[in-house]
């Protein structure tokens, strides 16, 4: 059976507001429970790794994921589409460059191993296949001298593993959540299993960025959402409608 008939427009605007919400959640908590931010190497500067791994890995690389779903991109020269695809997405790379930079920062000053756990495994191996999707999707889409071939070859492994590093990336902030709160929540009043207000804040954070993740790889999935191939009778028609 078809998908639930959404427009785009309406369902990427909510999209958007979820995301600026998994933001907000992700600064308040560390603001309000986890004592704000800082640069001076203790746990306010752990701070930064929650906050710029879901706005950078997550929302920001969601919406670059989610560019060529918009109509508008389905006519005219492509060129301008891959560069704000391929700039969002170096942003939200950036911005996880950052938030590792911050985590590691805070290892180091304070004695604290790195790279032990499930958590940072998986973070890792997600980064890493970010830099590789990256590295890849600009030599075959916005370098001249790729083939056609090649682009034609490698359009379906790219866009496979785009869903596959978005949840990745929301796998590696729930497990992140999740190891924080049980490092943090271990006074006898306030354990985890009690479940205090932190607790349920950060669990239903936890949440709203899976419903995110989700969202865009249903998004992503959605065959009438995609941008019809120039050649196949689907872009004729949408060709037609547009006025081309």
């Amino acid at each position: 059976t078809a998908m639930l008939d959404v427009p785009f427009l309406p369902f990427c605007a909510f999209l958007g507001t979820l995301g600026l919400l998994c933001v907000a959640m992700v600064g308040s908590w560390c603001q309000h429970w986890r004592g704000g931010f800082s640069l001076d190497g203790s746990s306010r500067t752990f701070n930064w790794h929650p906050v710029l791994m879901v706005t950078g890995l997550v929302v920001l690389y969601g919406a670059a994921a989610l560019v060529y779903r918009i109509p508008n991109t389905w006519n005219g020269p492509k060129l301008p589409w891959k560069v704000l695809h391929g700039s969002l997405a170096l942003g939200a790379f950036v911005l996880t460059v950052l938030g590792l930079a911050a985590v590691f920062r805070f290892h180091n000053s304070q004695g604290t191993p790195n790279m032990y756990s499930l958590h940072s495994w998986m973070g890792l191996a997600t980064v890493l296949l970010f830099s590789c999707q990256w590295a890849a999707g600009f030599g075959a889409f916005l370098l001249p001298w790729a083939p056609a071939w090649l682009r034609a070859l490698y359009k379906p492994i790219h866009v496979f593993f785009g869903s596959t590093i978005l949840m990745l990336s929301v796998a590696s902030c729930a497990s992140g959540i999740n190891e924080k709160l049980f490092f943090s929540l271990k006074n006898g009043t306030m354990d985890y299993k009690l479940l205090p207000a932190e607790a349920v804040f950060a669990n239903t954070m936890g949440l709203l960025i899976l419903t995110f993740g989700v969202l865009v790889v249903a998004a992503l999935a959605r065959p009438s959402w995609k941008r019809p191939d120039s050649d196949s009778p689907d872009s004729r028609q949408v060709w037609d409608v547009l006025g081309g």
